[in-house]
């Protein structure tokens, strides 16, 4: 397009130069006609005047013969230069002296149709003498006749002629050189395009962590839809690892879930077909089995339940927000831990009351699961404490014990589903559970670990409720609602809220403290 543009202009430019050019060549043409006419009927020459001159000039040709003298003398004049003759009123060249009329003079006068017109013109005119472009003009001499004065023009057409070859040479190069820059200039300009282009068919042949690279000098616009693409290809690389994580957990899930309900349900089939085959003859057997019958059918419920809490925990479920006093709660978690474990030094930091806005039943769960992995996982002496504080805005709880620790692998793991540090008894279920709950209420949980020196967990709750000496916190009693189980007869009392993100395995909003998530 600018190729074209240029090329018009060019045109355009040489147009107007050379009618330019060829209409000042012809005034200068047509001043000396006008000149030369103006001078001989000023003078109030004759013809015969002109006569004497004439002879006067072949005289001096002959007595000081210049380079262009001829034998013609005055009036055999160059082509490029006037030429004179005299016509009488038909028309007819007249002889001037003893000079009779050239070729040229009578072309010129047989060129001319009326020679008397052409003397009372204002302007020179064109005549074609031969294919020759002329000028010519007419005068009146003092005597009544007429004389023709002419000048060739083909000096201007060959001028023109040049300058047009030139400009023709110039324009064509300037277009080629424009043409040459234009495409390479289209080329560095188009190269961020083709380098979206390989992108796009790099991410389509399954590299997702391919992005557009940057360039120097690229246009603003161009350099916006770089920018604004490699986002949403970051978007959509870490939507695709988090379905492909997803697919993943759910798969691990699923596999562990079996594999923990399988367990339980084979050791039911196997007590119930030794009963069926009669092979269970000794009541204490059949106690006995029907005791571990129990004991597996509650296991497997309990494994139920919690798979069902993590589920709800992973719709978002609707928290029954309250003001709770953390302090009381944390205390009667502590007296139960006591009552299961009495040989075991259970220390409690939470005197007075410490409200929060939260779920009760979902932070009871909190305390039952931390209490119950220090209870199984931690000798019955080893010593645990309960601590809990306001600080910043927010609510710290603190669970350490004093038993062997974790290592770094494990302390990695501790918040996945189904896994039990060195296959240690439970379901391996509750941590997932306590950060499910946690990152339903906008919190956070962490744990400190090491070999040796035992485990710490940390959860931090947003800070909020009544001041202390509400209903609350004098020791009203508020009714205990699971999660996403609230009846619709009490909604005006409270207000459910459904959580704002839902703590899935992979994406919890717990923060390892001095080793890896777990």
């Amino acid at each position: 397009m600018n190729v074209a543009l240029l090329a018009l202009g060019i045109v355009a430019a040489t147009a107007v130069s050379l009618i330019g050019m060829r209409h000042y060549l012809l005034e200068n043409v047509d001043a000396e006609l006008t000149s030369s006419r103006t001078s001989l009927q000023r003078t109030g020459l004759t013809l015969k005047q002109i006569e004497s001159l004439s002879e006067l000039g072949i005289a001096l040709d002959k007595l000081s013969p210049g380079p262009n003298s001829t034998d013609a003398g005055a009036s055999s004049l160059p082509r490029n230069e006037t030429v004179f003759v005299a016509v009488d009123r038909a028309g007819e060249p007249i002889t001037v002296g003893t000079l009779r009329p050239t070729a040229r003079q009578r072309d010129l006068a047989s060129a001319v149709d009326d020679p008397k017109a052409l003397a009372t013109a204002d302007e020179p005119r064109d005549v074609t003498v031969h294919g020759d472009p002329y000028r010519a003009v007419g005068a009146r001499l003092a005597d009544g006749t007429t004389v023709l004065l002419a000048t060739s023009t083909a000096n201007v057409q060959t001028g023109i002629h040049k300058a047009l070859r030139l400009d023709i040479a110039l324009g064509t190069g300037l277009l080629a050189l424009l043409a040459v820059l234009t495409m390479i200039g289209v080329s560095h300009r188009m190269r961020p395009l083709e380098d979206m282009v390989e992108t796009a068919s790099a991410i389509a042949d399954g590299d997702l962590a391919r992005r557009v690279p940057p360039h120097h000098d690229t246009a603003l616009e161009v350099e916006q839809l770089r920018l604004a693409l490699n986002s949403m290809l970051h978007q959509v690389e870490t939507a695709f690892e988090t379905r492909e994580r997803s697919s993943a957990q759910l798969r691990r899930f699923v596999a562990d879930a079996s594999h923990e309900l399988r367990t339980p349900l084979a050791a039911i089939r196997g007590y119930l077909q030794l009963y069926d085959k009669g092979m269970l003859r000794d009541p204490a057997e059949r106690t006995r089995a029907l005791g571990r019958v129990h004991a597996e059918a509650d296991r497997m419920s309990r494994l139920v339940d919690e798979l069902l809490t993590l589920a709800r925990l992973d719709q978002g479920p609707e928290l029954r927000l309250r003001n709770v006093d953390l302090s009381r709660l944390v205390r009667e978690a502590a007296d139960d831990l006591r009552v299961q474990q009495p040989d075991r030094p259970v220390q409690v930091a939470a005197d007075g009351a410490l409200l929060v806005r939260a779920d009760e039943s979902g932070l009871r769960q909190v305390l039952g699961n931390l209490l119950t992995n220090v209870r199984t996982h931690t000798p019955e002496d080893a010593p645990v404490s309960v601590s809990l504080e306001r600080l910043d805005g927010t609510v710290r709880l603190c669970v350490a014990d004093e038993g062997p620790g974790l290592d770094e692998e494990d302390a990695a793991r501790i918040f996945d589903r189904f896994f039990r540090a060195g296959g240690g008894a439970g379901s391996g279920l509750g941590l997932a559970i306590v950060q499910g709950v946690v990152s339903a209420h906008g919190g956070e949980v962490s744990v400190r670990t090491a070999p040796g020196a035992g485990v710490r967990v940390t959860v931090v709750l947003p800070g909020g409720g009544e001041p202390v000496g509400s209903a609350v916190a004098e020791g009203v009693p508020v009714s205990e609602v699971p999660m996403s189980d609230v009846p619709a007869s009490e909604a005006s009392s409270s207000e459910p809220v459904r959580s704002s993100r839902a703590a899935t395995t992979g994406t919890p909003r717990s923060r390892p403290t001095d080793t890896a998530r777990r």
